[in-house]
């Protein structure tokens, strides 16, 4: 059981969440971005973006998902002036201005490499970006048939 109480998914279950997070930070730092799995103890202080694995056995949305997490001087002035009462400031609406911002990129970014990624529907967390797993995963009938301009081959 989780601290929740909801039941805990299996070891074989988190072994391939885990290898699918992996595969995910391999991806982005691929692309030259930041990327770090949330076990790594770096990971809390610094910029980039950040994969989760979700523990539980039933999860609402997607086991794997990978949230930007903006400069920690950044997010500690936005919680400065949240605590000191002063919601509209530019520090505040910066993390999320971005988060928005980097979502689209690192949903491309997954997909190019053959991760199926989409955004999140949570309005508690409208920047985080789900993963599903990877193409290679569907059958052939439902994988994506999509050749951008310039890529196709002519035979």
């Amino acid at each position: 059981m989780s601290e929740y109480g909801l039941p805990r998914a299996s070891s074989e279950v988190l072994d391939a969440r885990n290898a699918l997070a992996h595969r995910v930070v391999r991806a982005l730092r691929r692309a030259g971005l930041p990327a770090s799995h949330e076990r790594e103890t770096a990971a809390v202080d610094r910029a980039g973006a950040v994969v989760h694995v979700e523990p539980d056995a039933e999860t609402a949305s997607a086991s794997v998902s990978v949230e930007w997490t903006c400069d920690p001087g950044m997010v500690q002035a936005a919680v400065d002036d949240l605590t000191a009462g002063n919601p509209g400031t530019q520090a505040v609406r910066y993390p999320g201005v971005i988060g928005l911002h980097m979502q689209s990129a690192l949903i491309k970014i997954l997909l190019s490499a053959g991760i199926i990624a989409t955004q999140n529907n949570d309005t508690m967390n409208p920047e985080g970006v789900l993963v599903f797993g990877l193409m290679t995963d569907l059958p052939p009938a439902l994988r994506p048939t999509f050749v951008p301009p310039g890529q196709e081959t002519h035979d």
